[in-house]
């Protein structure tokens, strides 16, 4: 697996670099946004460690710019730890977010995570078939998403709150529910981080957001997606 590690300082890159080769990933190493999108452009790159703040073209925009066309994972890195980081980040197209400093053993395991629901989600061995709710179809068996016959491009992540809900139309999932289904780890006051991944489903499958057809929130419990 190739792994894209991308932060203007080199120690930390390098040091990223050593945790992950004795893991057995390949490693690419970029120091800015446009070193970055040329690496992703040349090369298959099966995740992405991005910092944030960098000269030339920082990482959120960089996110920005690989999201119009890959849903590789991408694991955001940052010194700053408040929430706006944190939501901005995910709302650009993150998959995670990872403070600096940061634990080797945890970066190792977010890594793993993501890699490992980004090749499940790219597997055609596992056929579960077709969940349908009104134009809205989830095919399992190809990991795609469409919309009156229309496909949808989302992100690993986007996709299995997707699937979840939509194989389960009509039952509402607390935020801890679809946290713990879709990350696969125990949720730790997840509500804004399942918050932006819904607000960014709804504006690739809903003509209004603010009025969804399909996936709606039950106030003080959760989301559901419509059963029709």
């Amino acid at each position: 697996m190739n792994i894209l590690v991308c932060d203007d300082d080199k120690e930390i890159v390098n040091a990223i670099e050593v945790y992950l080769k004795n893991e057995g990933f390949e490693i690419f190493k970029a120091y800015d946004g446009l070193q970055a999108l040329d690496i992703v452009e040349r090369n298959p790159i099966h995740l992405i460690l991005m910092d944030i703040m960098m000269p030339n073209l920082d990482g959120m925009r960089a996110t920005m710019r690989i999201r119009e066309d890959k849903n590789i994972p991408i694991i955001m890195l940052s010194a700053k730890s408040e929430d706006y980081d944190k939501i901005t980040g995910l709302n650009v197209g993150a998959d995670d977010y990872i403070t600096k400093p940061f634990n080797p053993l945890e970066l190792i395991a977010r890594v793993k995570s993501q890699i490992r629901r980004y090749v499940n989600l790219g597997s055609l061995e596992k056929k579960t078939g077709v969940f349908k709710t009104g134009g809205l179809e989830i095919d399992d068996e190809q990991k795609t998403v469409t919309l009156d016959g229309e496909q949808v491009v989302v992100t690993p992540i986007e996709y299995g709150i997707l699937k979840l809900l939509t194989e389960n139309a009509g039952r509402v999932f607390s935020m801890e529910q679809i946290y713990e289904a879709v990350w696969n780890e125990p949720a730790y006051n997840p509500e804004n981080t399942v918050a932006v991944h819904v607000r960014r489903i709804r504006e690739k499958i809903e003509i209004n957001p603010k009025d969804p057809r399909y996936l709606k929130v039950v106030w003080g419990i959760g989301y559901k997606v419509e059963k029709y």
